[in-house]
């Protein structure tokens, strides 16, 4: 099914007319996304302490913390997939949004930065491979 898939999304998209400047700024974003997100995974699946204690804050329990962790992880290695690298900006979106939000909610806006950081590195991905988004969604729908 992946070859299948594969197939008909090219890897590197020749109808969007992008130069290779703007192709490797784009690669550049997702591989600067993708190391974020997998640093930003580690903590998470090890439980550190600061881990546990936000998750007291938070009032959830650990398995939260590995839950997102796991997500942060298998998202950054989809940032890496080319079919796959919209869709994961997309949900990284999502996932910083509900960061932030947190950062200020409970933690008093400590480390609010770090989800806008995120937010500015995947943003521009999900935007510029939205077509690919598109026809990965169109080709499921077809199965």
């Amino acid at each position: 099914m992946t070859q299948v898939i594969a197939s008909q999304i090219p890897a590197t998209s020749t109808r969007t007319g992008r130069g290779r400047a703007a192709t490797a700024g784009l690669w550049t974003l997702q591989v600067l996304g993708a190391a974020l997100f997998a640093f930003s995974a580690v903590p998470k699946l090890m439980l550190a302490e600061a881990t546990t204690e936000s998750a007291a804050v938070l009032g959830v329990g650990s398995w939260f913390f590995v839950v997102i962790g796991l997500l942060e992880l298998a998202g950054a290695i989809a940032l890496l997939v080319p079919i796959l690298s919209g869709l994961a900006a997309s949900c990284f979106i999502a996932l910083m949004v509900g960061a932030l939000a947190t950062q200020v909610i409970f933690f008093d806006g400590f480390a609010w930065y770090m989800p806008l950081v995120g937010l500015a590195l995947v943003a521009p991905v999900a935007w510029a491979r939205r077509d690919q988004t598109g026809r990965l969604f169109r080709i499921l729908r077809r199965r």
